[in-house]
């Protein structure tokens, strides 16, 4: 798809007019790059960096329904997640997977055992089936030997979902392209352009690529959905003639240690109100690491691409390690890497942060539509609500049709002669999609090897780097594969 010159050949379709420009390549953006692709319009996706750079790749990894958000009193947050987990769960099979939550009681948390009990009810009367359980202090020991028993009163086990979301939004990305979408990265927006009478009538941008020619052109389109998430008001000041500001937004940083497997195995989440501030944080095996999570910190730094964590963050983290494993003897010097990433929320003036909604705003200024907000696991039905935005404000807007690739579906019975096993056939089938009949056709089978102490396979690195819009080193050791925060050092051994 984005095979050798790639990159100038999409430089040479840009004179052509556009029905809709989308800035930003994170879920959120990906997420209406494909609606918009799907409905009929013709449609450009830009990043000023890579796919998923920023937030979508330094997420917590989970889809999930927002537990936490029904002791907030937000209802609609949390029924709109969990019925979009569930329908993701059917239909990404293999790139989001079921997981099991144990949720831990300690003597002082606050919430009683009853209510909690009552709420993920709710949580499964939304998702239509039956996913918890109670089980007493002894049992809670049976599932997880490591869990510490001082004060423990009992706990409940019930299901989220979790996923790589780098690969989500690139997949995402791809089936857009398919559609006949164009997407590009290290690609930036310089100034929104309207007409004397406001309309919007196309968008300036410049290659961002190293070693390019820092190539400028005018993108003709007949509007812009600012997708950037908390660059959002970054790029509503590129508009000369705005009329109107963004939902005020509020930034938060959540960062995240990972570990060795070897060092914490797990073979589900575990989460405990944190005894240090009693925020629910947890530790989850995912892609052959166990991730302990997350911060929900507002953001003291400049927000940059690439944040790191704050010694804060990263004693609060280890805290919970500590209290939660005691019989781990874990400290700094087991933590094998971290990753931060900024979120914004709509700035509702609360003093905790964690108490702010998540759910997404959208603001509409002659051509211009602001997404704001949001969360991954209802990325699509924030396309949706965006498209319908706009088609019902600016009359031109009409969908053409909807686009479907009719490219048969790959099924698990192809690896029936192959060595490879039926639970990496369903993982490669839920990453690349329909891709990977070519990945198996151009690659030899013996590259789909698994690479030393990662579930990625050598066939994966060879095709990201051919076909998946490799610019640096770090697109595609953190994205399109993640082994550099899976393995030590970054990988740097292999």
């Amino acid at each position: 798809m984005w095979r050798k010159n790639w990159r100038n050949q999409i430089w040479s379709y840009l004179d052509e007019p556009f029905d809709l420009v989308v800035i930003g390549g994170g879920i959120t953006g990906a997420g209406i790059f494909s609606e918009a692709t799907r409905r009929g319009y013709k449609t450009i996706l830009i990043d000023a960096n890579d796919f998923a750079s920023g937030t979508s790749s330094r997420s917590s990894k989970l889809v999930h329904g927002g537990f936490r958000y029904l002791r907030n009193g937000q209802l609609r947050i949390t029924y709109d997640s969990v019925r979009e987990r569930e329908r993701l769960l059917r239909e990404e099979r293999g790139l989001i997977n079921e997981l099991g939550f144990l949720i831990a009681k300690y003597k002082g948390d606050w919430l009683p055992m009853w209510a909690l009990g009552f709420g993920l009810t709710v949580y499964d009367l939304i998702a239509f089936r039956w996913g918890h359980k109670y089980y007493a202090p002894e049992k809670m020991l049976d599932l997880c030997q490591d869990l510490n028993s001082t004060n423990l009163q009992g706990g409940y086990r019930y299901f989220d979902a979790l996923t790589d979301d780098a690969r989500l939004v690139l997949k995402t990305i791809k089936q857009a392209v398919k559609n006949g979408g164009l997407a590009i990265n290290y690609c930036a927006a310089e100034k929104i352009l309207r007409s004397k009478q406001g309309q919007i009538y196309g968008l300036q941008i410049v290659d961002t690529a190293p070693n390019g020619a820092q190539t400028s052109c005018e993108v003709k389109s007949r509007a812009i959905i600012n997708a950037t998430g908390v660059w959002a008001e970054d790029v509503c000041t590129m508009d000369p003639q705005r009329s109107g500001a963004v939902s005020k937004l509020r930034k938060l940083q959540g960062s995240h240690l990972v570990f060795r497997f070897e060092d914490l195995p797990l073979s589900r989440a575990v989460s405990i109100w944190h005894p240090k501030d009693k925020r629910p944080v947890f530790a989850f095996p995912w892609e052959g690491v166990t991730v302990v999570g997350t911060t929900d910190v507002d953001a003291t730094s400049p927000v940059e691409i690439d944040p790191a964590i704050s010694p804060g963050e990263y004693e609060y983290l280890l805290e919970f390690v500590q209290f939660a494993f005691p019989g781990r003897g874990l400290d700094e010097n087991d933590v094998q890497s971290t990753f931060s990433g900024f979120r914004s929320v709509v700035d509702t003036g609360k003093t905790d942060p964690s108490k702010e909604s998540r759910e997404h705003i959208l603001n509409y200024d002659n051509g211009l539509l602001t997404v704001s907000g949001g969360k991954l696991t209802t990325f699509n039905l924030m396309a949706q609500q965006a498209l319908n935005m706009l088609e019902k404000l600016d009359a031109s807007f009409i969908p053409n049709g909807y686009k479907i690739t009719d490219e048969e579906p790959p099924n698990i019975k192809m690896f029936a002669r192959s060595p490879i096993e039926t639970r990496d056939g369903i993982r490669l089938i839920g990453r690349y999609g329909d891709d990977i009949h070519r990945m198996i056709a151009e690659i030899g089978m013996q590259e789909f090897q698994a690479i030393e102490g990662s579930p990625n396979l050598w066939a994966e690195l060879r095709w990201a780097d051919r076909n998946e819009g490799v610019v640096h080193l770090d697109d595609l050791l953190l994205r399109r594969l993640r082994l550099g925060i899976l393995l030590p050092g970054g990988g740097v051994s292999l």
